[in-house]
């Protein structure tokens, strides 16, 4: 699979062919309509699969035997608890980590803590603290024989956190074997069962703290000043088993990320095991204690495998499987058995079940079930030049059996805002636009993730100015290349796409007609204020001067809620009352302030939502909400 090439020319975005009829148009409802399974892990002997499923009559974890799909075990779940992911602890035990939002100093956050199912005993048990903390589901490493198991967790919530050992049995000992260290959140250990490094944040320094082996003490071996990580960048990927060697993420010479094998007691790099020449690795696969597969992105998510087993194994999938995308999920130890996604940009793929020894690929689930993927449009990469010279890359996505000239326009910015990027991949909300005849443009604005460490400072201190202005050249770009009707643009977008869509029409009337925004940031100063108790002192600290910047510029002067009583554009705002992470405070705080606007914003509120959407029902209501709002104010025809 190579790499897209850019199209230059606006005659190269007619992807289908002249005089191809307009596809039907697809229910908003099968666009929400998930699989009901999730969370798809095959036990270490390949014979059984554990899942989460979520249906209406309730959610429960379900256990198949994974050569029919026959239902072998069930254990429900509370309505209140969410899954964040689930893990075989040897063959007959599982490790469920669950979520539930609860009160927090006044505030709403996120606490976790693990479930451990033991089939063979029939007992399901919490563990942990009773306690309810942030910090309680982190893993750090399982026997294999599923015996035991190491987790950083937190004592309270006011507490770094400490390693313990958790006897995997029902009412089975708990016994700390690392004590907390000020700053540290991150503990590492090695394939024994050795914590051997921890990492953190304390007064302006990110603290390295180590030790060779058991018995050994934690020491600190390097403070880091925050001005001085940009030429430190690391990232522990594995810790070797009796030596200071191991494998981590780290800058080299070129100023790309590449993996390396290191020694952790002098900090220096031993090796490079690979670069890629042009694009920073993100992650590392190990089997074995040996890296098999480093991955990088370019327009979607890519590796290079550095084991040929693992090469002969997806050249395989390949030729079985005619999707842009393939990935093994989840396999046997002996490589028996495997679970495979497939899927592309668009097509929101499928899970099977590939029984290897057979050579039998059978249909495990369809992540959306619901839709004909011969009616979905295929994203396009595509680059354009900013104003002050920077190149932004991103997606355009074309309605199909229109021309590709003067079509409505919908930006759609992502959240984050730092580190993250759109990519060649599927997403609900933009085949659904395109599909009612609108173009969609994804641009990955400064600050960004995957494009360098450059271009990721480009974006410091530039939320609502420069970061804005590459939104406007994205709508200048297409418009100059005869794509969209300049007259017809609107932003949409989420948490901090929902931000960028309602200052889009606050700063720049003149050019959108109108914004939708879910679960939007209104006031920096006050999101700034609620985020301190996600973070230490110090990395609350680094978080605000990303924000601001040098030159630490009035956040009031880019927070919507400021400014909400010149609206003069259509907006719709919506937002669910258990967000976490974007609290109601901000929507509040918006729709408040703009009562006596000109133009009085669309509201939709989601009872029981947060973040992101959980319930179908409730992805239905946005995405019929957002196109009958887009209807009236940016109709397509």
């Amino acid at each position: 699979m190579g790499t897209p090439a850019l199209a230059q020319d606006a005659a190269d975005y007619s992807a289908h062919g002249p005089g191809e009829a307009r596809p039907q148009e697809i229910p908003a409802s099968n666009f929400a309509k998930r699989s009901e399974f999730s969370f798809t892990r095959l036990s270490p002997d390949g014979r059984a699969i554990a899942l989460h499923v979520d249906t209406r009559l309730g959610k429960f974890l379900a256990v198949l035997d994974a050569s029919d799909h026959s239902l072998q075990r069930r254990y429900t779940l509370n309505e209140s608890d969410d899954v964040e992911w689930i893990r075989w602890a040897g063959n007959t035990k599982l490790l469920v980590s669950l979520s539930k939002t609860g009160d927090w100093f006044g505030e709403e956050a996120r606490f976790t803590r693990l479930l451990l199912i033991d089939m063979s005993a029939g007992t399901v048990e919490l563990l942990g603290n009773d306690e309810p903390v942030i910090e309680g589901d982190d893993v750090i490493f399982v026997a294999e024989d599923g015996s035991y198991a190491l987790v950083s967790v937190q004592h309270d919530i006011r507490d770094y956190p400490s390693v313990y050992r958790y006897e995997l049995v029902a009412g089975g000992k708990r016994i700390r074997v690392q004590d907390s260290r000020p700053g540290v959140w991150s503990w590492h250990a090695d394939s024994n069962g050795v914590v051997r490094l921890g990492t953190g944040w304390r007064r302006g320094r990110l603290r390295v703290y180590y030790r060779s082996g058991l018995g050994e003490d934690m020491r600190l071996i390097e403070k880091i000043r925050h001005h001085e990580l940009e030429d430190k960048y690391w990232d522990i990927a594995q810790i070797v088993s009796g030596s200071d060697t191991g494998h981590v993420l780290h800058e080299g010479p070129s100023g790309r990320v590449g993996l390396y094998l290191f020694d952790f007691s002098t900090r220096e790099p031993i090796e490079q095991i690979y670069e890629h020449p042009e694009h920073d690795i993100d992650a590392v696969l190990f089997r074995d204690g040996r890296p098999v597969g480093a991955y990088f992105t370019d327009e979607r998510d890519r590796a290079h495998w550095l084991d040929p087993e693992y090469a002969a194994t997806y050249a395989r999938l390949e030729r079985s499987l005619a999707e842009e995308q393939i990935w093994v999920i989840s396999r046997a130890e002996d490589d028996s058995r495997m679970l495979v996604w497939a899927g592309g940009e668009a097509d929101p793929g499928a899970i099977y079940n590939y029984d290897v020894v057979g050579k039998r690929m059978d249909l495990l689930a369809e992540l959306r079930p619901e839709i004909d993927i011969g009616l979905l449009a295929a994203p396009r990469p595509i680059a354009y030049t900013a104003r002050d010279g920077t190149t932004i890359k991103g997606y355009l996505t074309l309605p199909r059996g229109r021309k590709a000239v003067g079509l409505p326009l919908i930006i759609q910015p992502h959240g984050g805002p730092y580190g993250i990027r759109d990519k060649l991949d599927y997403d609900d909300q933009v085949q659904l636009l395109v599909n009612r005849g609108y173009a969609v443009l994804q641009p990955n604005y400064r600050g960004s993730g995957g494009y360098g460490q450059v271009f990721y400072g480009l974006g410091v201190g530039q939320i609502g100015r420069a970061m804005q202005d590459d939104l406007d050249d994205a709508m200048d770009w297409a418009v100059a290349k005869g794509i969209a009707d300049p007259s017809r643009v609107c932003v949409v977008g989420a948490s901090y796409g929902g931000y960028a869509a309602l200052w889009a029409v606050i700063r720049n009337p003149e050019r959108y007609r109108c914004a939708a925004s879910f679960a939007g940031v209104t006031d920096w100063e006050l999101i700034l204020k609620y985020d301190r108790r996600f973070f230490s002192r110090d990395a609350s600290r680094a978080w605000r001067a990303r924000i601001e910047g040098e030159d630490a510029f009035d956040l009031d002067a880019v927070s919507p809620y400021r400014h909400a009583e010149s609206l003069t554009r259509p907006v719709l705002v919506a937002q669910g009352k258990k967000d976490d992470r974007v609290p109601w405070s901000q929507f509040r705080k918006f729709t408040r302030a703009a009562r006596d606007a000109p133009v009085q914003p669309v509201e939709l509120v989601f009872e029981d939502e947060g973040h992101s959407f959980n319930e179908p029902e409730n992805a239905q209501k946005w995405f019929e909400e957002l196109t009958a709002f887009l209807a009236e104010h940016n109709p397509p025809d």
